[in-house]
């Protein structure tokens, strides 16, 4: 370095601090630290550096001050060298970012203090100065209060090193404190009296309620005008929109040659300039705190302070930045008062109170505690400075605020778990960047997108180039809408850097360029900025092993750009709810910032550059991103839970649903996922379980097979035995597979294990491994695996599932074969079960009856002695055995056979002939009914096809089989159908019946038409002689009409003549051999019938006259006129109105006697009626017993059927015997006749 004359110095007489020099001096040779304090203006910046030559530093190495913004360093140091004289160029030098204007004859180097925090990465002990000047250290930005603590470490290691601190008047004595009490220089400024008015806003005014700044504000300045006050204004107010609004409501007041000029940080260049030139009148400058210390505006003699600023604070806790509107500190208010003493007395007027002003904090807080201190923590991490929590800050930051720095650069890899920088860390650390820039532009490089990041990390670096001046936000908006893109603002950046890269390179000077921005509204000094901050990066990126700008391919993805800005901003991403309106992390409620290009557009998943806090939460430069990115940069960041483990058989491993969530937000919802790899231990019983033991392995396994045999024989033998206690649980079958399995929980490893093996044996099981005990075979023999019903085998399978619809014993019935079934067999179940289903019985009897039966088991089991199984009806001989053991007697109606449990009912399952399930019930009829609605298959078609005919009025097509066999079902059972004749209107068809029995019934009509066709001649002729005579018109009334009752007789001739009575095959011979016995024989017979009927109507005619002459004369008798009532019943029972339909002719001849009996009972009715009353009470209860049987349908057997009308016929008899004795009965009767007949009617299947 060049040596000085100190002789040469010179300092302004007019500078405060030129009066303390001597002191100064001292203190600097004294002393290895120096406060110096005094108000702006006062010389400090420019004068401090030339006492330090004069006490003979910048010998040992540069002089260096720190300046906390570019513009002051560079400003300073020219001044500094003009001052100098003619050697002061070379004296003097200054560095700041991508600017390095010192040399080998510089002492004094002006820098701004991020510089010297670069170049203590590499000198940590400051060896390249012998002096460091830290100016400003009042703002207490990050760099200043990093900068003072490093020297407050390196001090003892550098006795030789002197520093300077200098502060305006703002506690100074927090910085002697930190260096041990070093000596403070105050400089005293000289300044004029200021006054200062308090006008706090008055309650209940404007429209409001209360005045707003902005109405305060200018009515501050309303009254210095009017009070006639010269000289230029200052108006602090908080925010642009404040600033914007003032401006206009202060121009509306039109002061006579007085310009209003705003000032603010976001103000173009230009408009900036004009604050500092001169005017022909007066200026009033309304600004943000910008023009509190860090500008110096001359002129100034009036202050408008709102006591308000817009300060920007970190949160911890929500990790964003915001821009509150706060009260300003009381130091920062008397930074504001003294702009106004400069030049003259000055007034302040305070928009508050005095008291507002006295309650408010002294200072403003230190940046470092309510900042973001990733960046510092990684560059602390970088130079090895130690844990910041120990570093000697002289306000150290809050807990949270480190906790949350960590947090970042652990968010983004920078950092591993232990807080120990990452390599990717250590190449981030080297960058002058934002961390999360770094970080982009690491995984950029990735992505093969470096070009475009490094266009968008410098864009982050700098202010928006964009601007929009006040008067001209409609145009600028226009302008700037030729660069949006609607699925990214960061797209949008790099429109608008192609777009000026593009002018560049067609016209390539600054003219043209400037007025490019111009043009398009973009802040010209902000895009030179940030083309130089661009080609700094680029600079250090050459310097950066592994990165080559070269190699990259021209065009790159809107995909590989933003998974680059993705991993930058991982706590910044958030997820749609409505339009506009997002869920951000740590549950934040985000909007899109008005102004970005996906408003009113944004996808689903969003990522932003900055969160910002203004009136709400707004995303700021924001972009559509997809989800999977977002997990694959934070995957170290990721919470992954999983639900529902399970085994599932067609991967063939044990799965979950993993749900992914960063920073509380769902990123992955429900994702498959191998649970083996996450907890195997877990996934291994989980395998055993679900793939082993419950057999739910992909593919064949001959050990699976085995083991499934030998287990469902065992579960059939308890459901056989209805008892769950012969198979051993789940545990034991897990624990088998447990002790011979090694640690595999998917098929691949299963596979390879088992072939590893050479075979399965080990892994099959015998009875022994899967039995508690062994049932003896006799138990077993009880439930066999088939019934035998006619000559058909039909299967039976068991189910022990009470409550369910297939508890108990199914038997199999093929479709074909179920209308032959007839429920009586069916009743026993099977022989395992009777013993139970004969106590359920014996329980289910009323309670008196029950008495007598106790104790029931000894009772069932005599009954069980006697019972003969599956011979007879169950109920018939369960009656008959109990009577004969109990002397109880129980009919066998009397059974609850509903109320018994359905495991001890039949279970009915019908099948079609391949063996499908078309229903089943417990009910047999019912069964039959539902299930026996067509279910054809294509052999019933066939068959059809080739023997059903319609239209049939002769039998000219051979005979028909009386059974067709269709082929066997799937149980080997021959499936049948039965031809039968179908009376269709006048003509006969050739129908197909899957049971014999319909098949005959429907026969009997098609024949009687056949029948008619055969002896059509005949019959027209002999049809008008089946009438009955016109003189017995008022006999046959109870009929119908004449023409009614002659129907019915032609009917009731053509049946008795043809012989069709009962349901009979489809018989041709039978059918010919009618018809030629009949030939000649049909006119007599026809007259024989018709002459019966005839006599049978005459006598009930006469029955009917004589009862309506007893009834005359009986007239004031009630007694006689009850029973001849009753009579006339018995008439109406014993021939109604329909007695041709359901009588044959043997059973109508036998009425005749009967209705001459029913005559003389009338005679005799009217002359003894309690005679005629007694002997009706004999006859009661055989009635009332046969009444019941017939109207509850009883009957529904051919034996019941038969043995009623047997005993209807026997009770006629008995009626002859008590009421007309002369007529002699066909058989002796009697009432003990009776009575025994109807016991044997309890014993006959209904």
């Amino acid at each position: 370095m060049s040596e000085w004359n100190i002789s040469h110095l010179r300092y302004p007489v007019d500078l405060p601090i030129t009066d303390r020099r001597d002191v100064i001096v001292r203190a600097i040779l004294d002393h290895q630290v120096v406060v110096v304090t005094g108000d702006t203006g006062s010389g400090k910046s420019t004068q401090i550096p030339k006492m330090c030559l004069e006490a003979g530093r910048g010998r040992a190495g540069f002089i260096g001050i720190t300046q906390p913004r570019r513009i002051a360093a560079v400003t300073l140091a020219r001044r500094v060298a003009e001052e100098l004289g003619e050697k002061g160029a070379s004296l003097v030098g200054y560095k700041i970012r991508f600017q390095d204007r010192t040399s080998r004859t510089t002492r004094i180097k002006f820098m701004t203090d991020g510089i010297l925090l670069a170049e203590a990465q590499r000198d940590r002990l400051f060896r390249a100065y012998d002096t460091l000047i830290i100016d400003e250290a009042h703002e207490r930005s990050l760099n200043i209060d990093f900068l003072l603590g490093m020297l407050r470490r390196t001090l003892p290691q550098r006795p030789d090193l002197k520093v300077i601190v200098t502060s305006a008047t703002i506690d100074p004595e927090r910085f002697s404190e930190a260096f041990g009490g070093a000596p403070m220089i105050e400089v005293s400024g000289r300044t004029y009296p200021v006054e200062v008015r308090y006008r706090p806003p008055a309650p209940g005014s404007g429209e409001e309620g209360e005045d707003t700044p902005v109405d305060q504000a200018v009515e501050a300045v309303v009254e210095l005008k009017r009070s006639g006050c010269r000289g230029d204004v200052l108006v602090f107010m908080p925010t642009e929109s404040d600033i914007r609004e003032t401006v206009a409501r202060l121009e509306e007041r039109r002061f006579p040659h007085t310009e209003v000029l705003p000032l603010f940080g976001r103000l173009a260049g230009a408009d900036q300039q004009r604050i500092f030139r001169p005017v022909s009148g007066e200026k009033i400058v309304v600004a943000t705190n910008v023009a509190e210390t860090s500008i110096t505006i001359p002129g100034i003699r009036y202050v408008v302070d709102t006591g308000l600023a817009r300060l920007s604070q970190y949160n911890p806790r929500t990790r964003t930045e915001g821009l509150p509107v706060v009260s300003i500190s009381r130091a920062s208010a008397d930074q504001r008062k003294g702009r106004c003493g400069r030049v003259g007395p000055g007034i302040c007027i305070r928009l508050y109170a005095e008291e507002d002003y006295q309650a408010r904090p002294a200072f403003t807080p230190p940046e470092i505690q309510r900042s973001n201190l990733a960046e510092v923590i990684l560059r602390m991490l970088a130079m090895n400075l130690g844990d910041v929590r120990d570093f000697p800050f002289l306000d150290p930051p809050a807990p949270q605020a480190v906790k949350d720095g960590f947090a970042v650069l652990r968010e983004l890899g920078a950092i591993d778990d232990r807080d120990r920088l990452t390599p990717m860390g250590r190449l981030m650390a080297r960058f002058p960047l934002d961390p999360r820039l770094s970080r982009m532009l690491l995984q950029a490089r990735e992505e093969g997108a470096l070009r475009p990041m490094i266009v968008l990390c410098a864009a982050l670096s700098v202010q928006d180039p964009r601007e929009r001046p006040a008067e001209k936000e409609a145009q600028a908006d226009q302008a700037h809408a030729a660069f949006r893109d609607r699925r990214s603002d960061f797209v949008t950046l790099l429109n608008i850097w192609r777009a000026c890269e593009d002018q560049w390179r067609q016209a390539p000077s600054q003219g043209a360029l400037r007025r490019f921005c111009k043009d398009n509204f973009l802040s010209y000094r902000r895009v030179r900025e940030w083309r130089d901050v661009h080609d700094e990066i680029v600079e250090i990126l050459k310097e950066i092993r592994g990165f080559r700008l070269q190699d990259e391919p021209p065009g790159v993805s809107y995909e590989a750009v933003h998974r680059a800005v993705t991993s930058g901003f991982l706590s910044n991403i958030a997820v749609k709810k409505e339009k506009n309106l997002y869920l951000g992390t740590k549950g934040r409620k985000v909007m899109l910032f008005p102004g970005s290009g996906l408003f009113n557009r944004g996808g689903e998943w969003i990522v932003a550059a900055e969160l910002v806090q203004t009136s709400r939460l707004f995303a700021r430069t924001a972009a559509q991103v997809q989800p999977e990115w977002i997990e694959e940069f934070g995957k170290h960041l990721c919470r992954s839970s999983y639900e529902e483990p399970h085994w599932e058989k067609r991967r063939g491993q044990v799965v979950a649903l993993e749900r992914v969530t960063l920073y509380g937000l769902v990123i992955v919802n429900g994702r498959r996922v191998n649970y083996g790899r996450i907890r195997p231990k877990e996934a291994r019983e989980i395998f055993i379980r679900s793939g082993l033991v419950e057999a739910e392995m992909p593919g064949k396994y001959g050990f699976l097979e085995h083991n499934r045999k030998l287990i469902q024989r065992i579960r059939d033998m308890e459901d056989r035995i209805r008892r769950r206690e012969l198979l051993v649980d789940d545990e034991a079958l897990y624990a088998f597979y447990d002790a011979r399995l090694p640690e595999i929980a998917d098929i691949r490893s299963f596979n390879r294990w088992l072939k590893d093996q050479g075979g399965d044996e080990v892994l099959r099981m015998s009875e022994d491994d899967l039995l508690r005990f062994r049932p003896e075979s006799e138990t077993l023999e009880q439930f066999p695996g088939s019934l035998d019903f006619e000559d058909m085998r039909l299967p039976l399978r068991y189910s022990f599932s009470p409550g369910d619809e297939s508890d108990g014993v199914t038997v199999t019935v093929p479709l074909h074969l179920l209308s032959r079934l007839r429920p009586e067999p069916f009743e026993w179940v099977v022989p395992g079960l009777i013993s139970e289903k004969v106590t359920a019985l014996l329980r289910s009897l009323p309670k008196s009856v029950r008495r007598r039966l106790v104790p029931i088991p000894e009772t069932v089991e005599k009954v069980l002695e006697r019972l003969p199984f599956r011979r007879g009806d169950f109920y018939a001989e369960l009656s008959r055995c109990l009577e004969e053991v109990s002397g109880v007697a129980v009919s066998v109606n009397e059974w609850d056979r509903e109320g018994l449990p359905a495991h001890l009912k039949m279970r009915f399952l019908v099948v079609d002939a391949a063996g499908k399930a078309l229903g089943s019930g417990r009910d047999l009829e019912t069964v039959q009914e539902l299930a026996g609605k067509r279910h054809e298959d294509r052999a019933w078609t066939e068959a059809r096809k080739r023997w059903e005919r319609e239209g049939i009025t002769t039998w000219d097509f051979g005979p028909l089989p009386q059974t067709i066999e269709l082929g066997k079902d799937a149980y080997g059972v021959m499936r049948c159908a039965y031809p039968g004749f179908v009376a269709e209107g006048r003509t006969v068809a050739v129908r197909l019946f899957d049971d014999p029995e319909k098949a005959k019934g429907a026969t009997r009509d098609g024949l009687l038409v056949l029948y008619q066709w055969a002896f059509a001649p005949l019959l027209k002729s002999l049809r008008k002689d089946w009438v009955f005579p016109k003189d017995m018109a008022f006999m046959v009334r109870f009929m119908g009409d004449m023409k009614e009752a002659d129907r019915r007789l032609q009917i009731y001739l053509l049946r008795e003549i043809f012989e069709l009575h009962d349901p009979q095959p489809p018989d041709e011979v039978r059918f010919r051999a009618k018809i030629l016995e009949l030939k000649d024989d049909l006119r007599r017979l026809a007259e024989q019938r018709r002459g019966e009927v005839l006599e049978v109507v005459r006598e009930r005619y006469e029955v009917q006259r004589v009862l309506s002459g007893f009834n005359a004369k009986a007239q004031g008798n009630d007694a006689a006129l009850e029973r001849l009532k009753a009579v006339r019943e018995e008439l109406e029972r014993l021939v109604p109105g329909d007695f041709l339909e359901h009588m044959r002719s043997s059973e109508l001849r036998e009425l005749p006697r009967y209705l001459k009996g029913l005559r003389i009972r009338a005679e005799r009715a009217y002359v003894a009626p309690e005679k005629d009353r007694s002997k009706a009470a004999r006859i009661e209860p055989f009635l009332e017993a046969l009444s019941r049987a017939e109207a509850g349908g009883e009957a529904k057997t051919v034996q019941a059927r038969a043995f009623l009308d047997e005993y209807r016929l026997l009770l006629e008899e008995f009626k002859i015997s008590l009421f007309a004795p002369e007529i002699k009965t066909r058989f002796p009767v009697s009432a003990q006749r009776l009575e025994n007949k109807w016991r044997q009617w309890e014993q006959i299947p209904h």
